[in-house]
């Protein structure tokens, strides 16, 4: 009955994780394809690295400095710009064959992705503020669906057309997709008043522990993206088992968010998130001493277990801690913050990989998730308990 409660209270929202997803597959589409541009186009490492990462800068930007737009009642706009920049950059990388081209067209699509996000979310906090929880995570498993999916259409797409055949296809895709949310419901609550400095948001001691604890979670999003073929290369498996072990990783997310959500609005998210974020640390101590593949593709299977519920939970405690005339800016800052840990997590990964070994680097980092979590439990008190107020009604504006 719960779980048919959940998914009927996200049901009503399926255009907009479709939305979500879609964006999210053109997002991943590249990385799998970064070794065909260096064949075909000559690309250093340097630049491939630019290429990947430069839509996660984009994404931070856009997050940080378009989100508030939404809560001044531009939610429609955002999300039509940010798919028709999305439309056009995927179209760039379709004709591109230098390196500066395909970082503009990775910046662009990581802005538009990063303007259309927080704006659908704020739609799911404002119109159904008692399912927010299960309608986050549910948005959560198409955004983590559609990044799994990418890199898979796009390998398919190369390999039996051609390289250009992945980027035309997901501009057709982006295409209609926009077409279909030309007539969805884009009203998302009424707008903010007046126009409130996001840097606000950091004097609500819920919101730090919120952010806090997402620190802890992307620290070991971004740990784990960069070390963990690596860690299975190391230990003889093969590249379609490493796949197959990525795959399986964001399996468990797609059923489990959603419930993952309902049940952190129930229980209280930092709450929740003690226990998960605690179930990954202990995972990820793991993956640095055992050296038997099959027993760290077992134990990634319940490191996807335990991120399942914190992904939905962290969205949902800035839900919480943020006034309802600041929702899409939360949300903006939560995920630029995810952005900005992730990616430097994943660059000192290798460098502390390679100077260290594993060991060094899973013990490491299970401390600092440690000492981020302690700092949420010790600030976030409001959200160790089950969700009190209504997103129509202000959160404190300080502590």
């Amino acid at each position: 009955m719960a779980v048919n409660t959940t998914l009927g209270s996200a049901r009503q929202f399926l255009p907009y994780f479709v939305i979500t997803g879609a964006l999210s597959m053109g997002y991943g589409s590249v990385f799998t394809l970064l070794a065909e541009f260096r064949e075909k186009f000559g690309f250093s490492e340097t630049e491939l690295g630019f290429i990947a990462g430069v839509g996660f800068f984009a994404g931070v930007i856009a997050q940080v400095g378009l989100a508030r737009f939404a809560d001044q009642g531009h939610v429609r706009l955002l999300i039509h710009i940010g798919m028709i920049v999305a439309i056009v950059s995927m179209l760039g990388m379709a004709v591109a064959d230098q390196a500066w081209q395909f970082m503009a067209a990775r910046f662009f699509l990581g802005a538009g992705t990063g303007a259309v996000g927080p704006a659908i979310r704020r739609i799911l906090i404002t119109r159904d503020p008692a399912n927010m929880g299960s309608n986050l995570g549910a948005m959560g498993a198409f955004d983590v669906s559609g990044f799994v999916l990418g890199p898979v259409v796009a390998a398919v797409f190369a390999e039996f057309i051609s390289l250009r055949a992945p980027f035309l296809f997901l501009t057709a895709l982006f295409a209609a997709v926009y077409v279909w949310s030309l007539n969805l419901d884009l009203s998302a609550g009424g707008a903010a008043s007046i126009k409130v400095p996001v840097r606000r948001l950091l004097r609500i001691r819920p919101m730090l522990a919120g952010i806090l604890a997402g620190i802890a979670f992307y620290t070991t999003i971004g740990v784990f993206e960069a070390s963990w073929a690596v860690l299975l290369d190391d230990l003889g498996a093969s590249t379609l088992i490493i796949a197959l072990s990525i795959s399986l990783f964001a399996l468990p997310m797609i059923p489990l968010a959603p419930l993952g959500g309902k049940y952190a609005q129930r229980r209280g998210p930092i709450r929740v998130m003690a226990v998960t974020i605690m179930g990954a640390v202990g995972c990820m101590f793991v993956y640095g001493f055992v050296e038997f593949v099959w027993v760290l593709i077992a134990v990634s299977a319940a490191h996807a277990m335990f991120d399942a519920f914190t992904m939905p939970a962290g969205q949902l405690s800035v839900a919480l801690s943020a006034p309802t005339e600041q929702a899409a800016a939360a949300q903006g800052l939560y995920g630029a913050v995810g952005l900005v840990v992730s990616g430097l997590a994943a660059v000192a990964t290798g460098a502390v990989y390679d100077a260290w070994g594993p060991e060094v680097l899973y013990s490491g980092s299970s401390v600092v998730m440690v000492i981020a979590l302690a700092g949420a439990v010790a600030l976030g008190g409001e959200l160790m308990g089950p969700a009190s107020r209504s997103a129509k009604e202000p959160a404190p504006a300080s502590s």
